[in-house]
């Protein structure tokens, strides 16, 4: 009886810990890093990149419409030590230290540095706002090479409001194509196009909740071809998403006028005073940004004072 009660507790407890599988989650969950410290090292981890590695900047001498597949970034060769060794053929590479461009910006209240690397601005006369949809073909690498991501059919647009903040700090610095044409086979040839590539602290990244391939605080590299955008209007208030952006960080998650928990660009009605934003352009140009009916330097929209001067209208 003993025996057959201790193999029945046995049982009972192989049956637990298979239970128990590889990918469930933690019972206690790691807290996120503190994002100012964690800028400092990604920092230092992308400038020791950049000084490290050179690109083929002679290839793109003279022709302005190359593809990403033909910027190839090279890690300087190293000597037994360990140590890293001249630039190779200078007359037709370049550092990448040497050749980006350095900006900074603001983001959950703490300052990133980003790079990018301008191959083409981009012939075309428009440059998207940080809301657009946009049409590019990119692909993306770890610091270490490894491609994790990449998108080839330019038709199916991205909205650049449910991406990474980096792409919404770098993307409105191009210019989209200067003349495109659309083949027999409905496929679609750009020309004049902006190219380039972005390195991202994982600040402006996925940080601590990356996809699947990327590891947590990863700074990223992506390389891209830009070719269409087209402004949006979320809520179809009449205004577009970019002017939405009040404070003008090029965060519109937190323009909220009448702070119902719902940002503006997601409000048809901004100010809360029952009148719909659409409503409110008096004028009927089709902005209803420029309707002031009482004259306080407050558009109507975001002006629910201006209820009653809208109704008497």
């Amino acid at each position: 009886m003993n025996l057959r009660n201790n193999l029945i507790v046995l049982l009972l407890l192989i049956v637990t810990i298979m239970s128990c599988k590889p990918d469930d989650p933690e019972v206690s969950l790691v807290p996120d890093r503190d994002r100012t410290e964690q800028q400092v090292v990604d920092r230092d981890s992308m400038i020791g990149y950049l000084e490290t590695h050179y690109y083929n900047e002679s290839f793109f001498d003279g022709v302005t419409d190359h593809n990403i597949d033909e910027i190839i970034i090279t890690e300087l060769p190293q000597d037994d030590n360990g140590d890293y060794l001249p630039l190779p053929d200078p007359d037709n590479n370049t550092l990448l230290i040497d050749a980006v461009e350095t900006y900074t910006t603001t983001y959950e209240e703490v300052e990133y540095e980003y790079y990018i690397l301008r191959i083409n601005q981009g012939q075309g006369d428009y440059s998207p706002n940080f809301t657009d949809d946009v049409r590019l073909v990119y692909s993306g690498n770890l610091q270490d090479e490894d491609i994790f991501d990449s998108a080839v059919n330019p038709n199916i647009p991205f909205d650049l409001t449910g991406l990474i903040q980096g792409w919404r700090n770098v993307i409105p610095q191009f210019n989209t194509s200067s003349d495109f044409i659309i083949n027999e086979d409905g496929t679609v040839d750009y020309s004049g196009y902006g190219l380039g590539v972005m390195f991202l602290p994982s600040g402006l990244a996925y940080f601590a909740n990356p996809p699947f391939g990327v590891p947590v605080y990863s700074n990223l590299i992506f390389k891209f071809e830009l070719y269409q955008a087209e402004p949006n209007d979320h809520d179809n208030d009449g205004v577009l998403s970019h002017l939405e952006d009040l404070n003008e960080n090029f965060n519109i998650n937190d323009d909220d006028t009448d702070e119902d928990n719902v940002p503006n660009f997601f409000d048809p009605d901004d100010d809360g005073d029952g009148v719909l934003t659409i409503n409110e352009d008096l004028d009927e140009d089709g902005d209803p940004t420029n309707d002031d009916s009482d004259n306080d330097g407050i558009p109507n929209y975001l002006d629910e004072d201006s209820t009653e001067s809208n109704l008497d209208s």
